[in-house]
């Protein structure tokens, strides 16, 4: 993945490349724009691959085709400390991944999330395009509980959100969307949140305590707005329910039942955009009343009083690199 605020964009294509020569290029690629990774030729199929790895601030893309070659993550390999996640969306055609014993077979548009630190096989069973987004461990980790429970299985319930992700990310890696390293940053928060979004709380559990159906897909779509919006000083519960068809009381009842409140998770989403504001030196000029405003606060008392309870640090320790 990038540096800080940098974009890097490497590209492959066994396009006009001599087939003996292709398991030699791809492998390369791997190493250097995606994880490290051995290459294998399916026997008697053509090898074909045409990849595009965009690496940005703590996260990177990955989209293109593969046909007659299987990507391994090889147990030698996984010592390398690589301990990035990835969701690997399906977009056409079926895919096949294994890894911790599981077989998994992806239809389109479903997707599952695994990790750089399992040993894995990937190919593609059937002609189709993918598309994947890898970020560290420690970004996602804080944002989803038990974020290994989630690690190889298939996500069939969540297409409009998967399909949010990859759409936001194709406009994304656009030249105009990346011609500052603020805007990387910003772009690059966005993924992690409507990642974030698409994997969510488990919703085994979740649905076991009464939480189903329609009301768990309002939810979802009420949180989407949330993370999207939350910059907006007027955005409330009132405004979303309008957005959701549904009254502002019913909308409180979703997120109490989650085990929240609205309010407490808007100020969450809020906080973290502060917080990675803070961090980056795009920003650095910025007085911390600004960034209070922008990310949706309306008062810098209240601000600084939420953000010291959540992070156990003021926005000045966290600017100075005194507190984490």
């Amino acid at each position: 993945m990038s540096g800080k605020d940098e974009c890097s964009i490497l590209n492959v294509s066994t396009n006009d490349v001599p087939e003996s020569e292709r398991v030699t290029l791809l492998r390369e690629f791997y190493r250097r724009g995606v994880v490290k990774a051995e290459v294998e030729a399916k026997e008697g199929q053509p090898f074909e691959a045409t990849f595009t790895s965009y690496a940005l601030p703590e996260a990177q893309l990955l989209t293109g085709r593969l046909l007659g070659a299987r990507i391994i993550r090889t147990k030698e390999l996984i010592v390398d400390g690589d301990d990035s996640l990835a969701l690997v969306v399906n977009r056409s055609g079926a895919v096949g991944i294994s890894a911790r014993g599981r077989e998994l077979q992806l239809g389109p548009g479903e997707a599952v999330l695994t990790s750089a630190e399992d040993a894995a096989v990937f190919e593609r069973l059937l002609a189709g395009d993918c598309f994947s987004l890898l970020v560290p461990r420690r970004v996602l980790g804080p944002m989803i509980m038990d974020v290994d429970d989630a690690v190889m299985r298939i996500i069939r319930d969540r297409q409009t959100e998967t399909r949010v992700l990859v759409d936001y990310a194709t406009s994304l890696v656009r030249e105009i969307r990346l011609a500052t390293p603020a805007l990387r940053q910003l772009g690059a928060g966005h993924l992690h949140d409507l990642l974030a979004l698409v994997l969510g709380p488990t919703d085994d559990i979740r649905e076991s305590a009464g939480r189903r159906g329609a009301k768990a897909a309002r939810l979802r779509k009420a949180k989407f707005l949330i993370v999207n919006n939350c910059g907006r000083q007027e955005l409330s519960v009132a405004s979303v329910a309008q957005e959701l068809g549904v009254t502002p009381r019913y909308l409180q009842r979703l997120f109490e039942a989650d085990g929240r409140t609205f309010s407490s998770f808007l100020i969450e989403q809020r906080l973290k955009r502060a917080h990675r504001m803070l961090r980056e030196p795009e920003f650095v000029e910025r007085p911390v009343s600004s960034i209070a405003y922008d990310v949706g606060f309306g008062d810098l008392s209240y601000f600084n009083r939420c953000f010291r309870r959540a992070y156990g640090a003021t926005p000045s320790d966290v600017r100075s690199g005194t507190a984490e």
